[in-house]
């Protein structure tokens, strides 16, 4: 691979937080999925987002989820794999999946707020951690 593959590549699996809003801001179809566990999801979490514990990841269990838009997975940030195990697993069932760089941390440092999530699926995630392990 050279250098122009590898940047090509790594924008196709990749979003930031400014990229994620103007994509909202024009109307194309995305859905944020939150992959830490429903207590951190509970906490703050971003606006839209549903959560989506990455160890209850199953066909079952992703059976609701749109196939024709991007899913856009996160964690915490830096120091979080949540939202990588999260795409990896949505992307192994079919789903179009790019990871958000930096997650939560990152976004808010770009000044987009956060919200206390809703209820999340029922995904019995074994996970008492921020980032669900």
């Amino acid at each position: 691979m050279n250098q122009l593959e590898f940047y090509r590549a790594k924008l196709a699996y990749e979003i930031d937080s400014w990229d994620v809003v103007d994509q909202q801001q024009q109307g194309k179809a995305l859905q944020l999925v939150d992959g830490r566990s429903p207590a951190a999801y509970a906490a703050e979490t971003l606006p839209g987002a549903i959560n989506l514990p990455h160890r209850g990841i199953t066909a079952e269990s992703t059976a609701q989820l749109p196939r024709d838009v991007l899913l856009v997975t996160f964690c915490d940030g830096i120091g979080c794999n949540a939202s990588t195990k999260t795409a990896l697993k949505l992307a192994e069932l079919g789903f179009t999946v790019k990871e958000l760089q930096g997650g939560v941390d990152w976004w808010k440092r770009d000044g987009y707020p956060t919200v206390q999530g809703g209820a999340s699926c029922a995904i019995d995630s074994n996970a008492d951690c921020g980032c669900g392990g």
